[in-house]
């Protein structure tokens, strides 16, 4: 069983509290993790300020930057076999899903590493500028230390998205995995103090609400970048405001997976499964909402009921799986509650809606997939579930469509799906939403920024967008006129 530490000023220590990291497959232990007390928590902060004010961190040149991004990437390449077989025992994720999230957490850091080097810190505005009066600049500085909470579903994907900007920008942070999935991360701390990142650049330690409210009242903390629920997300963005933190918020989503009347039908049935499946559901961007135009809602249920029948719940270390358990028992008991509410409320149950049971399954968390005909006026049609559930509504046309889509408190992501690529980008235009897939779904390019509208959250993520979420703006004036005789305004005050 693995020893989970904190990873404090490049040194992995041990408290005075730990527990058990379970498998949500089997229910068996993982891992022993160390979780932080209040002492150790401000020695973390300290640690991070300490590195932020430090002459060998502030002085490091971009390029340098680089080369620890790129060295990150590759020793996670080295490291690929590990980190999948502890993705899948402490995450529930099956195998084809971890192998691809340690492959896109490696290659964020490498393509992050390209930006940095062509990223411009310092630049003069010539149109702002004018020979014998003033020279203007923009200079983009580190914002300072942050604190950073990532949530359980994507592990070490998320840990990259964070760590990755703070290593780029010149800041510094201590990151907070969550309590239910502390392991990979700490195995990304072992690649950052083998990579020459100096200490304190980057801290790491695990803990659950306690913990994150903790970090974050310490007045240290310039900047907060958060990843998880938009409820909680609301309450972070309350406790910033005491100290007037920056922040990024990636929360909630309730996607709508558009199907036009044009839409090859074998690719949207598959593409819509993918879009609420991947990862038993529990993807903040998941296509949970599930509109289909009218001339064609009878041909699509029916090979979409067909072909979800062939979806494997499974074992996660089966290369068959298509899916595994859910990452616990409140997170089952919360899907199945949603499963019950929709029954209740009169949805129609197409497929699935029970637990997945016998032999190993009784061991772990599996609900099969689940399909529901609804209206707008069902729960699950406004909220979002994290599981294998996808709500299902036939729309007489594309206005249809995206008024319901846009009639959502979330604004993360959604797709179109048509053989006609103008009429799908004339829907997606108007769809509010950070991201909009056509033909397509959960794919992201780590050179494009990544967010949500509405109360999916603030800010962006990856990209140059992301990158510049960690730095302050400076505004550098430099006179070109030296003489007081060209001074005027300096009359004003005599």
């Amino acid at each position: 069983m693995k020893e989970i530490k904190l990873f404090i000023n490049g040194e992995f220590r041990t408290s005075g509290q730990d527990f058990t990291s379970m498998n949500p497959a089997n229910n068996e232990p993982v891992a022993k993790v160390y979780l932080p007390s209040e002492k150790d928590i401000d020695a973390a902060v300290d640690a991070a300020d300490a590195a932020f004010h430090s002459a060998e961190w502030r002085g490091m040149d971009q390029n340098k930057r680089a080369d620890i991004l790129e060295l990150i990437s590759e020793k996670m390449k080295e490291r690929r076999n590990e980190l999948t077989e502890l993705e899948i025992a402490d995450s529930g994720s099956s195998i084809r899903k971890a192998k691809a999230d340690i492959h896109n957490a490696a290659s964020y850091f490498k393509v992050l590493a390209g930006q940095l080097r062509k990223f411009q810190f310092e630049i003069k505005d010539e149109a702002a500028s004018r020979a014998g009066f003033s020279q203007n600049y923009k200079m983009y500085e580190p914002v300072g230390v942050c604190a950073q909470i990532i949530p359980w579903n994507f592990p070490l994907v998320m840990a990259a998205w964070k760590i990755g900007p703070v290593i780029a920008s010149g800041c510094t942070t201590v990151l907070k995995s969550a309590q239910e999935t502390p392991v990979t991360a700490a195995i990304l701390a072992e690649i950052l103090n083998d990579s020459g990142l100096p200490k304190g650049v980057v801290n790491i330690i695990t803990g659950g609400a306690k913990e994150g409210e903790y970090l974050l009242k310490n007045p240290k903390v310039r900047k907060v970048a958060f990843t998880g629920s938009t409820q909680v997300g609301r309450k972070i963005m309350q406790a910033a405001g005491a100290n007037l933190q920056k922040l990024s918020l990636e929360l909630g989503g309730k996607s709508a997976n558009i199907v036009l009347d044009d839409a090859d039908l074998s690719l949207a049935v598959d593409g819509a499964l993918y879009a609420f499946l991947y990862h038993s559901g529990q993807a903040c961007d998941s296509g949970t909402r599930l509109f289909v135009e009218e001339k064609i809602y009878p041909a699509f249920k029916e090979a979409l009921v067909k072909r979800v029948a062939e979806v494997k719940v499974g074992i996660p270390t089966d290369p068959a799986a298509g899916y595994g358990p859910v990452i616990n028992q409140k997170q089952f008991d919360s899907i199945m509650g949603y499963i019950t509410t929709s029954k209740k409320e009169g949805a129609k149950l197409l497929f699935g809606g029970e637990r997945v049971s016998g032999g190993e399954f009784d061991k772990g968390y599996y609900i099969q997939p689940t399909l529901f005909e609804v209206t707008p006026d069902n729960t699950i049609f406004n909220e979002e579930i994290f599981g294998p559930v996808v709500a299902i509504t036939p729309v007489k046309n594309e206005d249809e469509a995206i008024k319901l889509a846009n009639k959502s408190i979330y604004g993360l992501a959604g797709a179109v799906w048509s053989t006609n690529p103008e009429r799908a980008k004339k829907v997606a235009r108007q769809l509010e939403t950070g991201t909009v897939w056509i033909n397509e779904y959960h794919l992201l390019n780590p050179g494009m920024p990544f967010g949500g509208y509405k109360q999916s959250g603030v800010g962006r993520e990856m990209g140059e967008e992301g990158l510049k979420a960690y730095l302050e703006v400076k505004h550098l004036w430099v006179s070109d006129c030296d003489e007081r005789s060209k001074k005027p305004w300096f009359d004003a005050i005599f």
